[in-house]
């Protein structure tokens, strides 16, 4: 009887660990991107990726907020984007906690239609890719916190 709930035990681990994709088996250009806002704050706003993504401070900083009504850098990124209502879309929040298909910073990022402007990042391919953009909807379904 030990013996198979040994075999059986040790079934159940091999499974779980071999089924088990890694978040860096899809966040591909990214491997450290966690569902955290310190995580996407440094790994996608912050730093361009090795696909040639540009960094979304780039555009999204002091200077460029007064053009495109955002800012990304470190110190006002979460303000501006958690439970504010998009500039571009009145009726929509930036990120909607806990919402992520009713969050329009995942429609600029996915280039859903019905977006005012251009999908991000506005200069074009590298986008970002699916598994970075579903670590993205996780941290806002887990609640958009502020880590």
């Amino acid at each position: 009887m030990r013996t198979l709930a040994r075999v059986l035990m040790i079934g159940v681990a091999v499974c779980m660990f071999g089924c088990d994709e890694k978040l860096s088996d899809i966040t591909g250009p990214t491997p450290n991107l966690t569902p955290t806002f310190s995580s996407i704050q440094q790994n996608i706003f912050e730093a361009p990726d090795s696909s040639g993504r540009v960094a979304c401070i780039g555009c999204h900083n002091a200077v460029g907020s007064l053009f495109n009504g955002l800012n990304l850098t470190h110190a006002v990124a979460y303000a501006n984007l958690v439970s504010v209502a998009s500039r571009e879309k009145p009726g929509v929040l930036r990120v909607a906690p806990g919402d992520p298909e009713n969050s329009y910073l995942i429609h600029k990022l996915e280039g859903r239609p019905g977006i005012v402007g251009l999908r991000m990042p506005f200069s074009g391919a590298p986008f970002l890719t699916d598994g970075q953009i579903l670590v993205i909807k996780k941290w806002i379904e887990d609640g958009a916190k502020n880590d």
